[in-house]
């Protein structure tokens, strides 16, 4: 809070005693100033918990909060050491974050895989073939098969993570194909 928005919530004894160079002043003066820092961020929450103009050190906190800390690494969760990477960088998981309500919505769907991986990612062209043949040309009903960019072939293991956490339960898949 302001000083001048303060005083005038002071009885007015106190109001009166209020003058330039009084300790009552000076010590609303201190608290307005303690305030401040906390003042400028409520000022701007929504900021905050943007994932598009967040810190990069909230990043990881919103990441969780939308359940898209699964994409990180396990062994790179812990906050106590440096923040964790993602692997196409921070700028990816940020259009994550931003589209997680939107992604949730096709979650299970070609179309919501398909998306998913190309917002991780920032690689366009994947694929998904539903009930490919096997080696002897029979269809496999419940199974994908997920044709992946050459692009995004540095990114495999979280493209199988993935795949394994946005596929329906009862589906099979095949190793992602880098074409």
């Amino acid at each position: 809070m302001k000083l001048t928005e303060i005083l005038p919530l002071l009885p007015e004894v106190f109001q009166r005693g209020s003058l330039p160079g009084s300790p009552l002043l000076a010590l609303l003066q201190t608290m307005e100033d303690m305030h401040a820092p906390s003042e400028q961020i409520i000022g701007n929450i929504e900021r905050v918990f943007s994932a598009r103009h967040t810190s990069e050190a909230f990043l990881f906190f919103l990441a969780r909060w939308v359940d898209l800390d699964r994409l990180i690494e396990p062994e790179k969760r812990s906050l106590r050491q440096q923040l964790p990477e993602f692997p196409p960088g921070t700028g990816h998981l940020r259009e994550l974050i931003a589209s997680a309500a939107y992604l949730s919505r096709w979650r299970g769907t070609r179309k919501g895989l398909c998306l998913f991986l190309e917002t991780a990612t920032g690689i366009p062209g994947f694929q998904i073939d539903e009930g490919p043949a096997d080696e002897h040309g029979i269809p496999r009903p419940f199974h994908i098969r997920v044709n992946a960019p050459a692009s995004a072939a540095g990114y495999r293991t979280m493209i199988e993570r993935i795949i394994n956490s946005e596929k329906p339960a009862y589906v099979t898949t095949e190793a992602v194909i880098f074409r």
